[in-house]
């Protein structure tokens, strides 16, 4: 895949599942033997990436992500993409309850594409800053 193509598959993904917490763009694309090796304890296949989607909208259903940087490397077909988001605390999330609060997320994905699908992910994200807004 070119350049373009590689960018439009991250960036359909950012807007898809982090925008809109779509939870069909999974089946959508990513490949059926995807492996997510940031699990965060969920499965590591599209159910548990789903599951993982399902999980942060019903915690933050107004969580909207914007990406601050985006990286292609045309010769491994990965995408890297910085990203920072908000969403109003409305439901528990890392053992905590519902707090009302905007809190503000930062962290970096990578993608590896293959074919128009994603078939890998890597993920990155302070969990203790997190934490530390919902307490």
């Amino acid at each position: 895949m070119n350049r373009d193509e590689l960018e439009q598959v991250a960036i359909r993904w950012v807007v898809e599942g982090w925008q809109k917490g779509r939870i069909a763009m999974v089946d959508e694309l990513h490949a059926p033997n995807f492996i997510d090796h940031s699990t965060a304890g969920r499965r590591a296949d599209r159910e548990g990436f789903k599951e993982g989607i399902r999980g942060l909208y019903e915690a933050f259903p107004d969580f909207h992500a914007q990406i601050t940087d985006l990286v292609v490397d045309t010769t491994r077909s990965r995408v890297a993409v910085r990203w920072t988001a908000q969403g109003t605390h409305r439901g528990e999330f890392m053992g905590c309850a519902s707090s009302g609060r905007v809190i503000t997320f930062a962290g970096i994905e990578v993608i590896h594409i293959e074919r128009g699908l994603i078939t890998e992910r890597w993920g990155e994200w302070n969990g203790e800053d997190i934490l530390r807004q919902l307490s």
